[in-house]
């Protein structure tokens, strides 16, 4: 499925940095971290121990606002494929709908309706176990442009 400027997703680009994350404030904090931690080399004062304790939390901070949203969003992507899988699995296998991981749910998002039944049955059995393996069994990419 395409995006509004025509970008087609897909498996090898599905992936999404967020720039103001990624470039910018993560990067920021890690060389501050990192320059915190050179100055304590130079001057081991009280003060420059502080530092690397502050700018320690600092990036603790940012990692773990990343990890919440990531969360949240994968707790809203596991509702919403609940309910589509009780709406396009046949009765037989509502049951098995249990039994899928929160990777499970994160990958099989991408697959369209035509394909869950099978993808669900080979989870179930063992035979697709990784999110990266259930991706790459998709056929037709249902594209997700709202990840966080």
């Amino acid at each position: 499925m395409a995006d509004a400027a025509g970008k087609v997703q897909n498996y090898k680009n599905h992936t999404r940095n967020f720039p103001l994350f990624h470039f910018v404030a993560f990067p920021i904090l890690a060389l501050n971290f990192l320059n915190s931690l050179r100055h304590l080399y130079f001057s081991p004062y009280r003060q420059t121990v502080w530092e690397v304790v502050v700018a320690f939390g600092l990036v603790a901070l940012a990692l773990a606002a990343r990890t919440m949203a990531l969360t949240v969003q994968d707790r809203v992507i596991r509702l919403e494929m609940q309910q589509r899988l009780a709406r396009v699995l046949p009765a037989s296998m509502h049951g098995q709908i249990a039994a899928l991981k929160r990777g499970h749910f994160v990958a099989l998002r991408f697959a369209s309706d035509q394909e869950l039944p099978e993808l669900v049955r080979e989870i179930c059995e063992g035979r697709l176990n990784t999110p990266k393996e259930i991706k790459m069994r998709v056929k037709d990419w249902q594209a997700d442009w709202l990840r966080a």
